[in-house]
C-alpha cells in the first residue's frame, strides 16, 4: 500500500523507504555486543527512524575485520552520497565505523555527511577504559574477556590505536556535527564521554547525552536521532542559518 514502509535491496545493503521519503538517506550501521554488524537485525529501528524523519534509511553491510569493514561502509556512503545529502548514525561497532568514516573522509578532502550520530559506541579497541570493567560488573551479561578477544579478531593486527580502528586516537578537527547517545551503566560509557570531549576541544559541534541505563537509551534513541538529524539537514540549515 501507497502509505506502508517498503524495505528494498541494494548493492550495499537493505534500504527502508517511508510512505513520502524526502531526498535525504541516512546511512545506518548496526553493531552489537559481539562485534557484528548484521543489516537485517536493524530494520526495526531503520523503520522507525525512516517514519519519524521521512528519510530513506540504509542498512549497510560490512565485513567482520578491520579495514574491510571501514572500506565496505566507505563504499555504501558513496553509492548514495551522489544523490543527495547523508547523514550517518550508527551503534557499537557501528558507531566506531561512522566515525572513522568521517575521519578518513575529512583526510581525503570528500564532502563529509552533514551530521552524524553515534549510540553505544565502540571508539577505542585499546580496552582500557575504566568503565569497561566497573560497569560491566553490574551487568553479568556482558564479558569483557570475550569483548577483548573478538576486538582481537577484529583489529586482524592493526594496533589498537590506529586513529581509523580506534577513533578516539584521531584528529577529530573538521569534522561535521556529532551526537553521542549513550547509558551511565554502559561499560562503553567512557568511549563515548572521551569521544566528546576530544571534538569539543576540537571545535566540532558535540550533543551527548548520558540517560540513566540501557532502558532509558532506549526508550529515547529514535526521538533523539530524528531530531537531531532532521536539525543538520541542508534544508533545515538553510531555513535556519546559525
Amino acid at each position: 500500500m501507497a502509505n506502508e514502509i517498503r524495505v528494498d535491496s541494494s548493492p550495499v545493503g537493505p534500504v527502508v523507504r517511508p510512505p513520502d521519503p524526502t531526498e535525504s538517506v541516512i546511512l545506518y550501521l548496526h553493531g552489537d555486543r559481539q562485534l557484528s554488524g548484521s543489516p537485517e537485525a536493524a530494520l526495526g529501528q531503520a523503520e522507525r527512524l525512516a517514519l519519524r524523519t521521512g528519510s530513506v534509511v540504509v542498512c549497510s553491510r560490512y565485513r567482520s575485520a578491520f579495514p574491510a569493514a571501514l572500506d565496505d561502509v566507505h563504499a555504501a556512503y558513496g553509492y548514495w552520497q551522489a544523490g543527495g545529502p547523508v547523514a550517518l548514525a550508527g551503534n557499537r561497532l557501528g558507531a566506531g565505523l561512522a566515525a572513522a568514516l568521517l575521519v578518513r573522509l575529512r583526510d581525503m578532502g570528500a564532502e563529509p555527511p552533514h551530521c552524524a550520530v553515534l549510540i553505544s559506541a565502540l571508539l577505542d579497541l585499546t580496552m582500557d577504559a575504566p568503565s569497561l570493567m566497573l560497569n560491566a560488573r553490574a551487568d553479568p551479561t556482558f564479558d569483557v574477556a570475550e569483548l577483548r578477544r573478538r576486538a582481537e579478531r577484529y583489529a586482524a593486527g592493526t594496533a589498537p590505536t590506529n586513529p581509523l580502528l580506534s577513533p578516539l586516537h584521531a584528529n577529530l578537527h573538521g569534522l561535521p556535527p556529532i551526537q553521542l547517545l549513550v547509558a551511565g551503566s554502559d561499560p562503553l560509557l567512557d568511549d563515548s564521554l572521551a569521544f566528546a570531549a576530544r571534538a569539543a576541544r576540537s571545535g566540532v559541534t558535540v550533543d551527548l547525552r548520558v540517560q540513566p541505563d540501557a532502558a532509558s537509551l532506549r526508550a529515547g534513541t529514535i526521538t533523539a536521532v530524528a531530531d537531531f538529524i532532521q536539525a543538520w539537514t541542508p534544508a533545515a540549515r538553510t531555513a535556519h542559518p546559525a
